[in-house]
């Protein structure tokens, strides 16, 4: 049995305690105690959550534990000398320490960062990274694991970042399985961007949005405008207008967004080519693929599948 202390404090996010969840599903798939959760607190007994009720904990003490994972909250909150001692032990008899969202504040305040690279919820990401020089904060990553510390974006992403965990214990059918049960998609790779292209567009009208629908749907196709602009009952003149005032972006730079979102998820999951990818993504060769990656990520193709495969 894997013992794992889950650390909570004062104004807790609820939310982190997803990652919970998948232990103890991990438990009815192998059908077996593999995990043991023991929720922790500096002096132990019941601690308040952001969303107001409490759960019972039990203190740091002397306890040991395989997995420490500490949790997170709706801002960065201060960091006992108790907390960071903690942290600073658990290094020492953990087999890995893991920090959701602004728990990446307390591992960084604990020192373990140092030179490591680390990734939290995007809108604390830079605040990391201006309060902590010394580490290498990924804002546009879903999770990163850097030797025995693991860090996450927030919200959901503990989930990823605990499917993880237990693909790496007992393989990636169980892992499978138990994200079957919680109805989510098996696991985003670590290096999965926090950001979706359809999101960020957040088009205001129906018309806009079914096009933006018919694109991702159709990428294969050639998305000219008079395509999108009849997906969208608009005459190509009026598309083209509404679209703009409504994304901010023209309709070719928004399906090479689109394009390249979709080319880099097929990347992370590691099973076509690359030629295979540039023709189901709709660029129709690896060269275009690639200026538009170096275009909207900075990065060749090359580079975001070697970084996925680092951090999965």
């Amino acid at each position: 049995m894997q013992r794992v202390g889950f650390v909570v404090f004062p104004n807790f996010q609820v939310m982190s305690f997803a990652a919970i969840t998948v232990f103890e599903m991990a438990n009815v798939v192998l059908e077996e105690a593999a995990y043991a959760v023991t929720l922790l607190s500096e002096r132990g007994g019941l601690v308040r959550s952001s969303a107001g009720f409490s759960v019972e904990t039990q203190p740091f003490a002397g306890a040991r534990f395989d997995t420490v994972i500490i949790g997170a909250s709706n801002a960065v909150e201060p960091v006992s000398p108790g907390m960071i001692e903690f942290v600073r032990r658990s290094m020492e008899t953990s087999r890995r320490v893991a920090a959701p969202c602004t728990g990446a504040f307390v591992l960084a305040e604990a020192g373990v960062l140092e030179g490591r690279r680390a990734t939290t919820h995007w809108l604390f990401a830079r605040d990391l990274q201006a309060r902590f020089p010394g580490l290498q904060v990924e804002e546009d990553r879903i999770f990163i694991v850097d030797g025995p510390v693991w860090t996450s974006a927030g919200m959901t992403a503990g989930i990823d970042l605990a499917l993880a965990m237990v693909e790496g214990d007992h393989g990636p059918e169980v892992a499978r399985s138990v994200a079957r049960k919680l109805v989510v998609y098996h696991r985003r790779a670590g290096g999965q961007s926090q950001f979706s292209a359809l999101l960020e567009l957040a088009p205001k009208s129906d018309r806009i949005q079914k096009a933006l629908e018919h694109a991702a749907a159709n990428l294969r196709s050639g998305l000219s405008v008079d395509e999108l602009a009849a997906a969208a009952r608009l005459s190509p003149r009026q598309f083209s207008r509404a679209f703009k005032d409504e994304t901010g972006q023209s309709p070719a730079k928004a399906v090479e967004n689109i394009r390249v979102e979709a080319a880099r998820l097929m990347m992370e999951q590691g099973r076509h080519s690359m030629d295979v990818i540039a023709d189901e993504t709709g660029f129709g060769d690896r060269e275009r693929m690639r200026r538009a990656f170096l275009r909207t990520l900075g990065q060749p193709p090359q580079a975001i599948r070697r970084n996925s495969r680092a951090v999965a």
